[in-house]
Formats: C-alpha cells, sequence, structure tokens
C-alpha cells in the first residue's frame, strides 16, 4: 500500500480538478492539513477564488485557472503527480435538459481527459467524484454499488460513462481508479440546490416558498466534510484491486418539505405559503428517492459525524448570510 502523508522528504503531490468548487475546495483544504502539495485546475464556471483565499499564502498550494477541455494543460500539470482527484463537472442537471452537449463535453470527454494526461505522466492513483444520480430511480433501497438501473438524466449517464471509462483506462496502465457516489451534499460554500433557491426565493418573497415537485422527495443529504472524509477514507484504505467503487451517504432521509420548513425557520418567518410546482418531483432526472447503502464504506471505519439536520442548518445560516454574493 502507498503511503498518502509525508514519507521521508518526500511530499505526495495532488492535482485538484475543480478545486476551487464547493466540495472541491473542502477536499484541498484536507489535503493542504495532512502535508500533501496540491496543484488546482479549475475554471472557475462554477468555482469561485474566495473558496480558497483563506489559503493564498499556503506553499503548498498552486492554483491554474484553466479547463480540463484543454489536454495540453492537464498533461502539464499532471506531471509527476501522485494522485489526481477529478471532482471538475458540469453539475447543474437542469441545464442539460435544454443544453444536451455540456455532460458530454465536460463529464465525459474532459474525464478522458484527464485519463489521458495521466496515462501519458504515469500518474498511478485517479480519484473521481462520481454521483448517486446514475442508479436512476431505483426499486432497491438502501442502493447498493452492484445497483444497476435505468439511466434518467444524463449527468448520471455521463458520469457511469467516466466510470466505465476509467475502469478500461485501468487495463491500459499501472493505473488505479477509485469512484465515490454520493448523493447531495452541503455545508459551507455551496452555491446551488435546493437551499440556495429557498433562499433566494424568500429574498425575494417571504410570504410564498415555491417548491419543484410535491415537497415528499426524500434525500440523503451528507456534510461536505463527512464526504471528503469518505472520499479519503476510501482512497486509503478501500483499494481491492485496479477498479473501486464506493457510496457515500448519511442513510438518513430528508423530505424537501421538511427541508423547506428548516429553511423558513432559520429566515425567522411563520405562516409562509408553501406553492408546488413540477409534478412529483421538481425536473427530469430529480429522482425522488436517493437511500444509500454505505455498508461498504463504513467496513473500512468511516461514519459520518453531522447529522442531516444540523447539516441542513450550517448550510442555511452560511447561505443566508452569502446569498446576495452572486
Amino acid at each position: 500500500m502507498r503511503l498518502f502523508r509525508l514519507v521521508g522528504k518526500k511530499i505526495v503531490k495532488a492535482l485538484v480538478t475543480g478545486g476551487m468548487g464547493f466540495i472541491g475546495s473542502h477536499l484541498v483544504d484536507t489535503l493542504l492539513h495532512e502535508d500533501w502539495e496540491v496543484t488546482v485546475i479549475d475554471n472557475l464556471l462554477t468555482g469561485r477564488k474566495e473558496n480558497l483565499a483563506h489559503q493564498s499564502r499556503n506553499q503548498n498550494l498552486s492554483i491554474v485557472e484553466a479547463d480540463i477541455r484543454d489536454v495540453s494543460a492537464l498533461k502539464k500539470l499532471t506531471r509527476g503527480c501522485d494522485t489526481v482527484f477529478h471532482l471538475a463537472a458540469h453539475a447543474l442537471m437542469r441545464v442539460s435538459l435544454t443544453d444536451r452537449s455540456v455532460d458530454l463535453d465536460y463529464n465525459l470527454v474532459g474525464t478522458i481527459n484527464v485519463l489521458e494526461a495521466m496515462l501519458e505522466n504515469k500518474v498511478p492513483d485517479f480519484v473521481f467524484a462520481s454521483t448517486s444520480a446514475l442508479y436512476g430511480e431505483v426499486s432497491v433501497t438502501p442502493t447498493p454499488e452492484s445497483y444497476f438501473g435505468t439511466q434518467t438524466s444524463l449527468y448520471g449517464a455521463a458520469k457511469l460513462s467516466g466510470e466505465a471509462f476509467a475502469e478500461a483506462y485501468t487495463q491500459l496502465a499501472d493505473l488505479k481508479m477509485w469512484a465515490f457516489r454520493f448523493g447531495t451534499v452541503l455545508g459551507e460554500r455551496c452555491r446551488r440546490g435546493a437551499i440556495w433557491d429557498f433562499v433566494a426565493k424568500l429574498y425575494e418573497n417571504p410570504k410564498e416558498l415555491e417548491i419543484l415537485g410535491d415537497g415528499k422527495q426524500r434525500k440523503d443529504y451528507l456534510y461536505v466534510q463527512d464526504c471528503v472524509d469518505g472520499i479519503l477514507a476510501g482512497y486509503k484504505k478501500g483499494a481491492q484491486g485496479k477498479s473501486n467503487i464506493f457510496n457515500i451517504g448519511l442513510q438518513e432521509l430528508t423530505s424537501v418539505d421538511r427541508l423547506a420548513d428548516l429553511v423558513i425557520e432559520g429566515f425567522g418567518l411563520s405562516g409562509v405559503r408553501k406553492k408546488y410546482t413540477g409534478g412529483s418531483r421538481g425536473w427530469i432526472g430529480d429522482n425522488p428517492i436517493v437511500h444509500l447503502d454505505v455498508s461498504k464504506l463504513k467496513s473500512l471505519g468511516w461514519k459520518p459525524q453531522v447529522s442531516a439536520e444540523q447539516a441542513i442548518n450550517r448550510t442555511i445560516q452560511w447561505t443566508i448570510s452569502n446569498r446576495s454574493i452572486k
């Protein structure tokens, strides 16, 4: 097994794609805390410079504004790396309903570009932020990693294809891959999703809150640091072969209605009318139940530390304070 901290005088080097994004920046924080040397590549489509502004004086961090569709940039940045943590993605699922090229362009071709650069520079470890969306609308809950359902979103399909390509690339070189499938991740720096939308709507109209769907959708809301800790636990302890796939989740379901109630409470409001639109779901690909089986990851000693309502309330308070930042 490889060592993942300082080994003698050798510093372990990582490239984090999408490292100025929500989850990516928290991962970068943790890697730097563990004495990694980290290079970030981010095109700032959804990433934010302020997410890593507090690390500006850290000599173990370098940041490059570039796109994973730029193969030449990736080949330069992967040179000398021990690990690539691939979090860069186009994750705005509703956008792909009208622009059906983005998931292919960013989430599949971009992933293949990363793998090609790793192959050229003989980088041994590929850690991939995948998604529970690839399970589609499930008939088995909690849903295990072995489940294979019908695809309901282009985003999920692209991520599933990315996993498949990564697995195939492990046959071409001395390369291992880890894919982590998680659902809705919450926490500080999260600038999309239901809480972000609810807060914006209540700022605009504190008397009524539109909810996409019927409010009965039930999700597995996971705190961002628990997600990062799960990724690193699976990476450090979970290599059973060349291809390693893990769910990450809390196994504590919360309805969208309850989420809305907590946002309303966070504002200190009462008597807010709820307006339901969109039928039983918010949009095509918004699977109404996400409940993951995480026994595989828990067997490695990982355990979430933050409850769903704690994660939700922390996100609400951060969002209320920061929602004016576009």
